[in-house]
């Protein structure tokens, strides 16, 4: 029996070990973005099962999106982080200006993302700045660390926009985007005269669970070995990170819109978020939308709710 017992123990450990390392190799993969010269990328159907089961053991390596150009006059910026990464932005200004909006987009997405909000935005007389976050688009860097090292690029955006004498910056922010405004606010005390949050997710934890939804893979124990060992491989304690919380710091009027067949951000959540939020708020619920564009989706309530709210 305490041979068995022993058996049984030391194999228990074994299967501990290998599920972190497993843990530990994705949470990685998920957090790391690759210029598209650095690594291979195979379609689908030209893929191995060794390659296949790679990724299932090892995750699956993500390039940067390549961005789009707008059509229209674009002004590109650049801005530096403390840790010496370039950062790309472009400014486009509206004909008549009644101020700027600076826009920011989700998890390994790009700036040119939001082309078609930004020029909705510009036709209601704002200028609009839109910037690839580190390891997005054609910023530098590879590592993304889902919104607690991106606070710093936020900030970066405001100071520029408030050095300049801009005096009615908004925010806008989409899914990673929006929850780094957040923290933004909340760490930096930035004060903006409105903010347009579309599908934040509650916590870390939460975006995690969202994406091991869509994985069709059961969240626990797996969403928190991969929050915990994502938190770690970037030096911070993931479980903190909440824009749940971080939303009680916001002083201006809100905007939260959220997609009712989200896969990713649940309806919880984005409860949650509004309930905290102290400053005059409005939830927006788009009955046909998932985590996608709210304005490609159902232009014309993205645009009434939008113009409405800027009045």
């Amino acid at each position: 029996m305490k041979r068995f017992l022993k058996l049984l123990l030391r194999t228990v450990i074994v299967l501990f070990i290998l599920i972190n390392v497993i843990v530990i190799f994705h949470a990685y993969k998920f957090t790391h973005f690759y210029e598209r010269k650095e690594i291979v990328v195979k379609k689908q159907e030209d893929k191995s099962s060794w390659d296949k089961t790679k990724e299932i053991l090892f995750g699956t390596n993500f390039t940067k999106q390549l961005n789009t150009s707008p059509d229209t006059v674009v002004q590109i910026l650049y801005f530096t982080t403390n840790d010496s990464l370039k950062l790309e932005a472009w400014y486009l200004p509206a004909a008549v200006s009644k101020g700027t909006i600076a826009m920011f987009h989700g998890h390994g997405s790009k700036k040119s993302a939001l082309l078609t909000e930004a020029s909705l935005f510009r036709k209601l007389g704002y200028n609009t700045l839109l910037l690839d976050f580190r390891a997005h688009g054609n910023s530098q860097g590879n590592t993304c660390s889902i919104g607690n090292d991106e606070v710093e690029d936020v900030k970066l955006v405001y100071d520029y926009l408030n050095t300049k004498g801009e005096k009615n910056i908004i925010l806008y922010g989409v899914s990673l985007g929006a929850s780094t405004i957040t923290k933004a606010v909340n760490d930096y005390e930035l004060k903006p005269r409105k903010i347009i949050l579309e599908m934040p997710f509650g916590s870390l934890s939460n975006a995690v669970e969202g994406r091991l939804k869509i994985m069709k893979l059961p969240p626990e124990p797996l969403s928190t070995l991969l929050t915990f060992w994502g938190g770690i491989s970037h030096g911070f304690w993931a479980f903190n990170l909440k824009p749940s919380e971080y939303v009680k710091k916001i002083k201006c009027p809100v905007l939260l819109q959220w997609g009712k067949n989200d896969p990713r951000v649940s309806q919880e959540e984005t409860q949650l978020i509004y309930k905290n939020i102290g400053s005059i708020k409005k939830l927006v619920v788009y009955e046909n939308s998932a985590h996608e564009s709210l304005c490609k989706k159902e232009t014309v309530k993205w645009t009434g709710e939008i113009t409405a709210f800027l009045q």
